[in-house]
């Protein structure tokens, strides 16, 4: 597993450790504790760059666009990517833990609202390029 946060990576590791001396029964609590903290890590770095770029912005050093359309830009292909990209590597869990827990029907779900979660951002992407038109 590359990661680029070792505080994540001995978390995985601790937590794989545990799962080994403890044995599976234990492993949907021990996947949740670590998605927690995975959702948490992620949601600081979110914050920590919004606060960046907002601190860019009010200095003056960084141009406040909103659109921006190219390769890099919100509405480019790299954010696209980027963002199918996250939603299928977190789809592989999802699917784990509801097909584990309630079955065929839980992975059902659990697809459906990843397809929908990738049709709306479509839909929102697709609206303001329109619009820019």
């Amino acid at each position: 597993m590359a990661t680029h946060d070792p505080e994540l990576r001995k978390e995985c590791d601790a937590i794989l450790q545990t799962r080994k001396e403890l044995g599976p029964e234990y492993e949907p609590e021990l996947l949740e504790s670590f998605l927690e903290k995975l959702e948490s890590s992620v949601d600081q770095r979110v914050r920590r760059q919004l606060a960046e770029q907002q601190i860019q912005v009010a200095r003056g050093t960084r141009p406040a666009r909103r659109g921006g359309g190219g390769w890099g830009g919100p509405d480019g292909f790299a954010a696209r990517f980027g963002f199918a990209t996250v939603s299928l590597v977190l789809a592989v869990p999802l699917s784990a833990i509801a097909a584990g827990t309630v079955g065929m029907p839980g992975l059902l779900v659990s697809w459906a609202g990843i397809v929908g979660v990738n049709a709306v951002h479509s839909a929102g992407v697709t609206g303001r390029l329109r619009r820019r038109e």
